[in-house]
């Protein structure tokens, strides 16, 4: 049989593990308290019809205790699910706790004013946008810097290492026999192949100046000496007058064709500064007392 007076009276003078003293106050730390004050009318434990509301998961219920359900701690507690809207929740309450004491329902509904209001808050809290600070241990910190520090000097060693592993290589030191990896073999060949092409673009290119159209100088020059030996030698052959005065008007004519025709080359060429000096040549004939002139 359960007593209310009997368990206050132990409750309150001797021990209860709920209970928090300061300095304003006397609190309750108990789940169910309905204002979270240690007193008589208050406390969940020391009465035995008693009613309360609590959140699960942004949910609010109505949980009722009755007297005869005391025997039966796992059924102690009556739930009953509220609506999110506030109005139809007070409606619920009025209904489950119509013939109960009215300080109590009184304060069962001011357990869900005050709890509504603080989920309306917690929602434009989560809305906004703050700044979070993040702090990190002194010796996470102090982990890393060692780790950090011990992974240079591993690295620089193995590095020096390396390079003089390579030096005793080039120098013959190990023989001509011995082992090497493959994977390390051919990254110092790609190195070496790299270095080989930057080289080689970085070398700039050789300028050569080379002369053009001497070879058709040459063949004109080649041309004009063969004209002319040809028709000295129709002229001492033949020996008529007029025939000699028709070959020397056709050996000028193509003279003359040649002459233009190498003066036009000399002045697209811009390489040759120098004109070529010019030679006057004259054939005299005995036989017929007439002179013949060309220009080299």
């Amino acid at each position: 049989m359960q007593h209310d007076e009997v368990i206050w009276q132990v409750i309150r003078h001797n021990h209860c593990s709920f209970m928090a003293k300061i300095e304003t106050g006397i609190f309750c730390r108990n789940p169910y308290n309905v204002t979270g004050i240690c007193n008589r009318s208050s406390c969940p434990l020391a009465n035995s019809r008693y009613a309360t509301i609590r959140e699960h998961d942004g949910v609010f219920y109505l949980y009722m205790k009755t007297i005869e359900r005391a025997h039966m701690p796992n059924k102690l507690w009556e739930r009953v699910k509220l609506p999110r809207n506030y109005e139809k929740a007070l409606e619920i309450i009025d209904k489950h706790l119509m013939f109960w004491p009215k300080l109590l329902v009184h304060k069962t509904k001011q357990r869900l004013t005050k709890m509504t209001q603080m989920r309306i808050r917690m929602r434009k809290l989560a809305l906004k946008t703050r700044e979070k600070i993040m702090t990190t241990p002194r010796k996470e910190k102090k982990r890393e810097a060692r780790r950090e520090e011990k992974a240079e000097k591993a690295a620089v060693l193995e590095k020096s290492i390396e390079t003089e592993l390579l030096e005793r290589l080039k120098k013959g030191v190990y023989g001509d026999i011995y082992n090497y990896p493959v994977d390390k073999y051919n990254e110092i060949l790609d190195k070496e192949v790299i270095k080989d092409a930057v080289s080689e673009d970085e070398e700039e290119p050789e300028i050569e100046y080379v002369e053009g159209y001497e070879e058709l100088e040459e063949e004109e020059d080649i041309e004009d000496f063969g004209g002319l030996a040809i028709s000295n030698m129709d002229d001492d052959n033949v020996g008529m007058g007029n025939d000699d005065d028709d070959e020397t008007v056709a050996v000028e004519r193509k003279r003359g064709r040649k002459d233009s025709t190498r003066k036009l080359e000399k002045e697209e060429t811009v390489a040759k500064s120098k004109k070529k000096a010019k030679v006057l040549v004259e054939v005299e004939h005995e036989d017929t007392n007439e002179r013949q002139t060309a220009v080299l």
